[in-house]
């Protein structure tokens, strides 16, 4: 009799140890950590009667389409006073001359642009760099030109976590548009879990930022 046929009766056993610990992670994840999720308050805009001036910035790279549909819920959200900062990020579609069609209808909209150079090579920090040095407020808001603020009050909901005590940053969400197709749920579900992960580290004080 070998080594593996002699330990033969003890492998079920195992592979039911490895299943019950990896159930006990699971349950640590879904209790402790998300669980704190779950139960966070959040502040009601409601109780604010003030508002700070916010800054909005957003990067669009070849976003023509994005800035079409979804550029002006945020101009004309309902806040007391803002600016949107896009840094249009040496686009080559028509995204150049869409923001300066809707800086001739939006006084809060302003526009940087970054022209490609050949030598010089950079992501969207940089562009996220500029967008912060453009801004008037202190106060800042990102977000993306694909997208699209769930009401008119987003700002003021941001706002109203933004000035609770002790509040440094406000995480947002961004769930994915919903279509028909496994590969659309399992982005969803996917986009669902890591946004999990991020605010309920966040809640915890143990989210680190590379």
């Amino acid at each position: 009799m070998n080594i593996v046929q002699q330990y033969a009766f003890y492998y079920p056993y195992i592979a039911f140890g490895i299943i019950g610990l990896l159930l006990l992670i699971q349950l640590y994840y879904i209790i402790i950590v998300y669980g704190k999720l779950s139960r966070h308050k959040v502040h009601s805009y409601q109780e604010q009667d003030q508002f700070d001036p916010i800054s909005v910035i957003i990067c669009a790279h070849n976003e023509q389409k994005n800035l079409k549909q979804f550029l002006a819920s945020i101009l004309e959200q309902d806040y007391p006073q803002f600016e949107v900062i896009v840094v249009n990020d040496y686009s080559t579609d028509e995204t150049k001359w869409i923001l300066k069609e809707y800086q001739s209808q939006y006084d809060n909209l302003r526009i940087v642009d970054i022209k490609e150079h050949i030598r010089l090579k950079h992501g969207k920090k940089f562009a996220v760099t500029l967008g912060i040095k453009s801004a008037i407020y202190e106060k800042l808001v990102f977000t993306d030109a694909d997208c699209n603020p769930n009401s008119s009050n987003w700002l003021k909901e941001i706002a109203g976590a933004l000035n609770q005590p002790d509040t440094e940053i406000v995480i947002g969400y961004s769930p994915y548009f919903k279509y028909k197709g496994f590969l659309n749920k399992l982005i969803r579900f996917e986009t669902t879990h890591t946004a999990m992960s991020y605010l309920s580290y966040a809640i915890k004080k143990m989210l680190t930022w590379l």
